[in-house]
Formats: structure tokens, C-alpha cells, sequence
């Protein structure tokens, strides 16, 4: 697995407070990524705070995993950013918080057609799916990427690490 560095933090971007993934925020989630072969994943501990029912991982908050992780996936797979325009999800066993046992999250590609990429996500507890999730995803073009959302590019450390260990040879 390679671990993806997150491009907004990297940029320095002010602004960027996104709930899901932003490391600063103080009511966000914090969430890392990384690269598994076909799919991008993300480990994450639910607390109290995050809970719905007593001692129950809100389903909103698993809502927003999936989600937050297509996004990733979009970014790192296909090199640009998007909006999700349809999400399905199937809450198949409660999650509990306050465990200190790490959720898995998943996602990766099934299909892509024109700007329309159909993605695949799950949350894994206790080596079990508890929800599962059906996404659209709308991916922007390039451009728009780049001109709206400041997306330069989405790498893992070894790629970062390879481009300076060229750079530094071409010295």
C-alpha cells in the first residue's frame, strides 16, 4: 500500500477546511488515503462524538466515509476532482464507537463512461461489510480541475520521492 499525500495540503491552500479530509480541522474527520492496487483506502476510529444511537456510528457519518472516499479515489485514479451526484447506501450491521478498533474504508472504479465514473464503496468493521456504498460521480475536466478547485495532481510519497530523487540527480 502506498500512502497518497494529500495535494490541498501540500499547496497550502488557504481555505481548506474540508470536513472529511482536512488535517487541521477541528471537527473533521482527519481521514488519510491510501493505494491499493485498484482501490483507494482509508483508516478511520469512530468516537462518541460521531455517534447517532447510543454507543452507534451515525449512518450520515458512514454516508460521509463513502463519499469523502470517492473523492479520493476519483482524484487519484483519474487525476482530477468531481461532485458525486447519486449515492446509494445499504447499512447492513450498526458500527460502534468508542472501541478504538479502526474502520476499513474502500472504494474503487467499476465503470467509467464519459465524465460519469460508477464507484464501489464499503466500510469494513471486525473483518465484516456494514454498509455499502453505490456512487456516481461526476468528474470535472481537467481544466475546470485546475482553474476552480486548484488540482494539480494527485501522488503517493513514493512519486514525490522519486520525482526529488530525480530532480536532485539532474543536479
Amino acid at each position: 500500500m502506498k500512502k497518497i499525500i494529500n495535494p490541498w495540503v501540500k499547496l497550502e491552500k488557504e481555505g481548506y477546511n474540508c470536513f472529511g479530509c482536512a488535517p487541521n480541522n477541528p471537527y473533521g474527520l482527519k481521514m488519510e488515503f491510501y493505494e491499493d492496487g485498484d482501490e483507494i483506502v482509508s483508516y478511520w476510529t469512530p468516537t462518541e462524538n460521531y455517534q447517532g444511537w447510543l454507543h452507534t456510528l451515525h449512518g450520515g457519518i458512514q454516508t460521509l466515509l463513502m463519499d469523502e472516499i470517492a473523492g479520493w479515489l476519483v482524484a487519484r485514479k483519474l487525476q482530477t476532482t468531481g461532485m458525486t451526484t447519486r449515492l446509494e447506501v445499504k447499512f447492513k450491521k450498526s458500527i460502534t464507537t468508542g472501541d478504538a478498533v479502526a474502520l476499513e474504508i474502500r472504494a474503487h472504479i467499476k465503470e467509467v463512461k464519459h465524465n460519469f465514473a460508477f464507484i464501489s464503496a464499503q466500510i469494513i468493521h471486525d473483518r465484516q461489510v456494514h454498509s455499502q456504498g453505490e456512487l456516481t460521480y461526476f468528474c470535472f475536466p481537467r481544466e475546470k480541475a485546475v482553474s476552480d478547485f486548484h488540482f494539480l495532481g494527485c501522488h503517493t510519497e513514493d512519486e514525490l520521492a522519486s520525482e526529488s530523487g530525480k530532480s536532485t540527480e539532474a543536479q
